[in-house]
């Protein structure tokens, strides 16, 4: 009975219209539709009427208006859409199922495991935008957090929860660094975007780089680069939601995202798409929006925190490209990795002079900060005097510093150096770098 009384006051409230529109253009990747009442990120159903099989449907979602014309961007392709098909309004934006049963898969875009494989049950749903936590909630970053690279580890020290950029040229072995972190990482769970790929390379990264071991404990979510650019955003945005709900679960997640500037790139094509004007190098204004949109929501909230790894892919290996600077300013450290180390044989490829943990200091132990800062420094000696040094020029005894630089150069070399196999403890790190300072305790 008083289930039924429930029932008697729900009904009223229930909307029991569908709206609907008709598709009256299509412009590149744009499509028009007179109606439905809408806004901008409803998911929409166009249902196919020529074309296609009977009763199938393509997702699209609402990007913006033009007078009385709905602008849609579809989710797959457009090729079976005519004139006339009817636009169907779901009123909500795109939702995703998420759940601990999840772990192990690899999902695309919109949640769906890419083997066809059914959901499993006793999942939740979560919406794929979020605002990020509030400021006051946002608890202080003061854990370390071991990704079992020691070049991390030790010169470049992560904290639960802190934000990190991996900025590196292509080919210079961001997603074999991607793997490693996955692989080694004391995180309760991992979730990867792989957004952009090619789609050869999904694979392997999941078979090579990140191995059985690591997959067992990761969320793969995947949008390579032959789909529409709406694709490769949502993906970016399924993965930072997915990692929120683990957050919210109490849970120290690892965030990883290979790339953020292909979604950038994706962003730019909607931009262009829509009609905004070309701004910095032909990104539209809504790109330098977005990033500060999907950045901000990794992190701390007052129940657990996502430690966020972003790669950043740089044009050229120039380091102030616009997404490169404008990532830059918004996330807590970066990590650069050079060709020119990655040349030399020296991996994982990264510069520690040019990198920077903006937490480090405030999570890392005296002993370990001032171990670091002597070998950053004696390792910047021997940079700016290598050719010098390499033609014979400078001779032994003229000064202390680059003499004690030459020295330990092949050792803080071979510190730095790692098989991607590799695993090394966080403890053994900060002592094999404390041992490495001249005199062998820096105290």
């Amino acid at each position: 009975m008083k289930r039924a009384e429930e029932l008697l006051e729900v009904i009223p409230k229930m909307n029991t219209f569908r709206k609907f529109g008709r598709v009256v253009r299509v412009v590149g990747l744009m499509i028009e539709s007179q109606g439905p009442e809408s806004s901008v990120g409803d998911v929409c159903h166009i249902h196919l009427n020529n074309g296609g099989q009977s009763g199938s449907t393509i997702l699209a979602e609402v990007v913006g208006f033009r007078e009385e014309i709905v602008i849609l961007m579809p989710y797959t392709n457009i090729t079976d859409i005519s004139s006339g098909c009817l636009v169907e309004c779901t009123g909500k934006p795109l939702e995703v199922k998420v759940g601990m049963n999840l772990i192990g898969k690899v999902l695309d875009s919109l949640g769906h495991p890419i083997d066809d494989s059914p959901l499993p049950k006793g999942l939740s749903t979560v919406r794929t935008e979020q605002n990020p936590p509030n400021v006051l909630t946002r608890k202080p970053i003061d854990e370390k957090l071991a990704v079992g690279v020691k070049a991390i580890d030790g010169m470049l020290t992560v904290g639960s929860g802190q934000r990190v950029g991996i900025f590196a040229g292509s080919g210079v072995g961001k997603s074999t660094l991607l793997g490693m972190i996955a692989r080694n990482t004391t995180a309760d769970l991992n979730v990867i975007g792989l957004i952009g790929e090619r789609g050869r390379e999904v694979l392997e990264f999941i078979k090579r780089d990140l191995g059985p071991e690591g997959l067992s404990r990761t969320i793969v979510v995947a949008a390579t680069s032959d789909q529409p650019a709406l694709m490769r955003i949502k993906g970016a945005f399924t993965a930072t939601a997915i990692a929120e709900y683990f957050r919210d679960k109490g849970m120290n997640v690892m965030l990883m995202m290979d790339s953020v500037t292909r979604v950038a790139m994706a962003q730019r094509e909607i931009g262009l798409a829509v009609g905004e004007p070309p701004a910095t190098r032909g990104y539209t204004p809504s790109v330098f929006s977005i990033l500060p949109r999907l950045l901000e929501r990794t992190g701390t909230n007052e129940v657990g925190a996502i430690t966020a790894f972003y790669t950043v892919l740089v044009d050229g290996d120039d380091m102030n490209e616009p997404i490169a600077d404008a990532v830059r300013g918004i996330l807590d450290g970066h990590i650069v990795l050079d060709r020119t180390l990655a040349n030399k044989g020296q991996y994982p490829a990264i510069n520690v002079l040019k990198s920077v943990s903006r937490l480090m200091n405030h999570i890392a132990s005296p002993e370990h900060v001032k171990a670091a800062e002597k070998l950053r420094e004696m390792y910047y000696t021997y940079n700016k005097s290598e050719d010098l040094i390499n033609i014979g020029a400078y001779k032994r005894g003229t000064s202390r510093e680059i003499d004690e630089a030459i020295e330990f150069e092949p050792h803080i070399t071979n510190f730095l150096k790692q098989s991607y196999k590799g695993n090394v403890s966080m403890d053994d790190t900060i002592e094999e770098l404390i041992s490495l300072a001249p005199g062998g305790d820096v105290r």
